[in-house]
């Protein structure tokens, strides 16, 4: 009886079928799926437009989704930016249109030049071309004074009645209007100083003004008269030439 109770006990350990796996991989696959959802989620922040993008920067940096620049979740820079691309689309449409107008308005000039016997000595006088601010009409003078006398802010009858002619074209389109009056570099001194070529190209833009509004033109569409003397030479390399001696009359295009 002693050496039963003397005797070794042995203890054997049985093996389930779990001990060839553990949970080693669960961790693993948790960090794949973790890695993926990143990797998806750069892709989709490169795919998108920069207010997307900086939304995103600012979530990061702010995690309840609002910062200085963002008024909301991240989502609200695709809304933002889809409201800057209508208004841009827009613009362009409307600045396509008013070119397509400003194209006719010139067209429509260049015949009456062409075909009104009171208008064919002023026909080559008369450049209309596209500018940045709009369509551009500049009267020219030359050697004739077919405009103004020298030194003179007093329209000849020609053209005045050719500045009737377009300011009565002009109401049509209800675009400001802007309109300069240039000289060339000839120095013009009147009452000891007083008078100069910034007085004399300033009133002949003020009498083209004058002489828009009797051939029609609202006096709510004129935005400048800018007298601009010797500044704005249109041919600097002959800065007394006579092409310079002129009126200028923008069409803005709209705001």
């Amino acid at each position: 009886m002693a050496e039963e109770e003397k005797a070794p006990i042995k203890i054997v350990k049985k093996k389930g079928h779990g001990g060839h796996h553990g949970g080693a991989w669960k961790v693993a696959y948790a960090d794949f799926v973790t890695a993926m959802m990143a990797l998806f989620i750069v892709l989709w922040v490169l795919s998108q437009s920069d207010e997307v993008k900086e939304a995103v920067a600012h979530y990061f940096k702010d995690p309840v989704g609002f910062s200085a620049k963002s008024s909301g979740v991240i989502g609200q820079g695709r809304k933002d930016s889809g409201k800057k691309n209508n208004v841009v689309t827009k613009s362009i449409s409307m600045r396509e249109f008013e070119q397509k107008k400003f194209e006719e308005l010139k067209l429509q000039l260049q015949k009456d030049l062409g075909k009104n016997k009171a208008f064919i000595k002023l026909a080559g006088q008369v450049k209309i071309e596209m500018v940045d601010e709009g369509l551009r009409i500049e009267m020219m003078d030359r050697k004739n004074n077919y405009f103004f006398d020298i030194g003179s802010a007093n329209l000849k009858p020609a053209a005045r009645k050719l500045l009737h002619e377009i300011g009565a074209k002009l109401k049509t389109l209800k675009n400001k209007i802007v309109i300069e009056g240039h000289t060339d570099a000839r120095k013009f001194v009147r009452d000891n100083g007083g008078y100069t070529n910034f007085e004399l190209s300033a009133d002949r833009a003020n009498a083209a003004r004058r002489a828009l509004i009797a051939g029609g033109l609202p006096v709510s569409q004129i935005d400048e008269v800018r007298g601009y003397a010797d500044r704005r030479l249109r041919d600097p390399k002959h800065p007394y030439s006579l092409v310079n001696r002129r009126i200028s009359i923008i069409i803005k295009y709209g705001e």
